[in-house]
């Protein structure tokens, strides 16, 4: 028999051996997920013995991730803003980058409009939603997405997160018209797609061959549901509301010249861990 430690070297060293970069956290993953147990708990039993069933299920799992599907979609939970999150192939995995966006939002609200009422547009998972629900308790939100599958991924995460009071997962298409009814809005949120089409084939294989390319494809030059959000769904910001956008590298600027034509007052950008332009903010 072998220990959780044993299973969790061989995998990270296979891992490491064939070029995985984030071959150490992904291990202890994997482990965790055939285990059955959360990291903590992983870490807490590390040295115990375990059955051959887990190992089985680890080589299982590596080899999974070797063919190059994401760790997240292996173990179907990811991390966004601290929060677990159930991701599944019908929706992104969450990205580092989408935190940028949160942290526009919140800072904007604190102190300002704390009961603000917030759409997610293109929510996928509905990592933001839970995010802003988490971290401004007194926020209302609709999550909406044209993924009827997505939407049950979203209304899972919302569950789980304890935020089912607060927080309405609807379908609906954000290139029309927006359904009757929805009210009005202090801020409209929002992480289209937002790929050129005539880049999605260039893109890294773990995310082309695993990831849904509906959520992805921006359309010619990216920039089709920034047009689309804007022309459409403005009208449902109440006066001195905001609208942000994550936005593709590049785009900024392009996005933020969108927003001033459309009779944005005040438009801002703020950037990544790396320094790319990330968030563009307009307000009405």
């Amino acid at each position: 028999m072998k220990t959780y430690n044993d299973i969790y070297l061989s995998a990270r060293n296979i891992l490491r051996q064939y070029g995985v970069e984030g071959y150490n956290l992904e291990a202890k993953l994997l482990v965790a997920r055939a285990a059955g147990k959360t990291l903590p708990q992983l870490l807490r039993d590390i040295n115990l013995y375990t059955t051959q069933n887990v190992e089985d299920q680890v080589l299982d799992y590596t080899a999974r991730r070797l063919r190059g599907e994401p760790v997240a979609y292996i173990t179907g939970t990811w991390e966004f803003y601290g929060l677990p999150m159930t991701v599944t192939p019908d929706v992104l995995i969450p990205r580092m980058d989408t935190e940028v966006l949160v942290d526009a939002a919140k800072a904007l609200l604190l102190g300002h409009k704390m009961d603000a009422r917030i759409l997610d547009l293109c929510c996928g998972s509905g990592c933001i939603s839970c995010a802003l629900g988490h971290e401004l308790p007194a926020t209302k939100l609709v999550a909406v997405d044209i993924s009827a599958s997505a939407l049950e991924v979203c209304r899972k995460n919302v569950a789980q997160n304890r935020l089912n009071s607060r927080v309405i997962c609807m379908q609906a298409d954000a290139t029309a018209s927006p359904p009757l009814g929805l009210g009005q809005f202090d801020m409209i949120v929002s992480n289209p797609p937002y790929i050129p089409s005539e880049e999605i084939l260039r893109l890294d294989s773990s995310v082309r061959d695993y990831e849904p390319v509906w959520a992805l494809d921006g359309g010619a030059g990216g920039l089709r549901f920034y047009k689309a959000i804007i022309k459409y769904w403005k009208s449902l910001l109440r006066p001195g509301g905001f609208l942000l956008f994550e936005v593709g590298d590049g785009q900024a600027e392009e996005v933020r010249e969108m927003l001033g034509s459309a009779g944005f007052d005040r438009t801002d950008l703020r950037k990544d861990t790396i320094g790319v332009d990330r968030v563009v903010i307009g307000q009405i």
